[in-house]
Order: C-alpha cells, then sequence, then structure tokens
C-alpha cells in the first residue's frame, strides 16, 4: 500500500455532512459566533445545502467519496482537509493547535484505522504530542517538483517539517505565514497540476515568499490580488487528471473541505472555503 499510486487511480475523498456545523467560537478573523447566533437555523440550512451540491460535483467529477460520521461539539470536523496528509497509501493524521478542535484528532484516528482495514490505506501516523500540523491545511503537495509546501505559523509548527520528511521521503519547503486571515496555507496557495502556483503574496512573510521564488520560475507563478485572495480562489481541488471549474459550486464550501485519499499520488486536499461563517465568499463574516 506504501507503493506510489496509479496515475490513473480514482480520486477518493473524505467528507463529514454538516449535521453539527456550527459558528460557536472563533479561531480566525471570519468566525463570528454573534452572526451566526442571530440566524444560525437559516445558515445551517444553507451549509446543508451548499454541502450536498459539492458533493454532488465532486462526484460527478469523478471522484469517490468516505463519510466521517458528524459529532456533536465538533463542528469544524467538516473541514476534513484538515484531517490528515496522504501521499502514497500512508496517512500522519492531524494535531490541532486549538484546543476546539483537538476533540476531532480521535474520531479521525477512528476513520483512518477503518479505511486501513478496508484497503485503502497502507500505514496510519500519528504526529508528536505537541507538534501541531493541520493536515492538508498547511501541507500541499506538488506533483510537479514532487515536494511538500508546509505553512507554519498560526496553525502549523515549523518543527512539524522534519516530521513530515521523514514520514513521507520527500522534501517538505516551510512557507511562514504572515495574515491571521489566511491561517492554513491551503487558503492563499494552490499547486497547480501543470506546474504552475496559485497564491497570494500578502499571505507570507519575506522568508516565505523567497523560498517560493526560488522554486518557482517566473512564468509559472500566478500571483493573487487582495480582492481574488479574500474570496479564496487559491483554495482549490484537482481531481485524479480532470480539470474542473468549481468556482460555481464553491456555495458547497462551508461545510465540506475533503481529504484526499488517493489518485494522482496525491496529498490530502481541499475543496473550495468560505469565510468560515457558513456564507458564500462575498457575504458578511
Amino acid at each position: 500500500m506504501n507503493a506510489p499510486l496509479a496515475a490513473k487511480q480514482t480520486p477518493r475523498l473524505l467528507m463529514c455532512r454538516p449535521r453539527f456545523f456550527a459558528v460557536n467560537y472563533s479561531i480566525n478573523p471570519w468566525m463570528d459566533p454573534a452572526a451566526w447566533a442571530r440566524d444560525g437555523a437559516a445558515h445551517a440550512a444553507r451549509a446543508a445545502r451548499q454541502w450536498t451540491a459539492l458533493h454532488r460535483a465532486l462526484r460527478g467529477a469523478g471522484a469517490k467519496i468516505d463519510l466521517v460520521d458528524p459529532q456533536p461539539d465538533l463542528p469544524d470536523l467538516v473541514f476534513t482537509a484538515n484531517a490528515a496528509v496522504v501521499l502514497d497509501g500512508k496517512a500522519l493524521l492531524a494535531r490541532f493547535r486549538h484546543g476546539e478542535r483537538r476533540g476531532e484528532e480521535p474520531v479521525f484516528l477512528a476513520a483512518f484505522r477503518a479505511l486501513q482495514q478496508r484497503g485503502l490505506i497502507g500505514s496510519v501516523e500519528e504526529m508528536p504530542a505537541g507538534v501541531p500540523l493541520e493536515g492538508a491545511g498547511d501541507c500541499i503537495w506538488d506533483p510537479k517538483r514532487s515536494l511538500f509546501w508546509m505553512g507554519c505559523g498560526p496553525r502549523s509548527d515549523a518543527a512539524a517539517r522534519a516530521v513530515v520528511e521523514d514520514t513521507f521521503g520527500v522534501e517538505a519547503v516551510a512557507l511562514p505565514l504572515a495574515d491571521p486571515r489566511f491561517y492554513h496555507l491551503d487558503t492563499a496557495f494552490c499547486a497547480l497540476p501543470c506546474g504552475a502556483v496559485m497564491y497570494y503574496p500578502g499571505a507570507f512573510t519575506a522568508e516565505g515568499l523567497a523560498a517560493i521564488h526560488q522554486r518557482v520560475a517566473p512564468a509559472e507563478r500566478i500571483a493573487l490580488g487582495p480582492a481574488d485572495a479574500e474570496r479564496f480562489a487559491a483554495n482549490a481541488v484537482h481531481l485524479g487528471g480532470r480539470h474542473r471549474d468549481v468556482e460555481r459550486e464553491r456555495a458547497a464550501a462551508p461545510a465540506a473541505r475533503g481529504a484526499r485519499l488517493s489518485g494522482d499520488r496525491a496529498a490530502a486536499r481541499c475543496v473550495p472555503q468560505e469565510r468560515r461563517l457558513g456564507l458564500l465568499p462575498d457575504a458578511a463574516a
């Protein structure tokens, strides 16, 4: 199961229905519990519709989807791209920085053990205690360069880089993040299958930008402006050789960032993300 996955293998995603999705605490600038409290029922209903639309779109694009059962008191369980980093049949489970999300860790451990028992994952590893790494939210596979880009600062520790490299036997390039609105790397960075990299320069420190520029040729850099970045234009999914415009499905984002399990030697990746309130990107957060 640890051999490189076949390039034509059907992509497989891990998702969680938004049954308990809510914004009842704040761990990033987009989260507004007061706004949710004013109209939570409407937001929850909209999140459910959006999740269903995205689930349908991903299946229509050829993905196979496995589900994690929603759990009370774990509203962010829906963001399953944060569950783990997955490459070549090996999963490195997340270690969350904020206490509000640490209850997700045993749930994802059980989910990946179940996937292992079904033969869908070859091995399951855990991050060392005290070393946060929030899955594919901060660890993005670049198939052209055969390396991981790893965001660090707000959620994941730079020390996680060595764990990633030891676990997968590939280089991990640390990219320190500078803007709290872009708290995960996948909110501001996307390695495209053609070799280009889409990113928002304002999300990174000078050190992080230098690392990108050192490894990505000018012709392969797609630098986003603030308006596109704030709509999370870099937060995207590539499904096993298929190119799909998911912008029209952005409404599905609030409850459905999916962890990639297989396909294109793929790491856990994500689907487009909203401003975390459960609304479209252009709605008030």
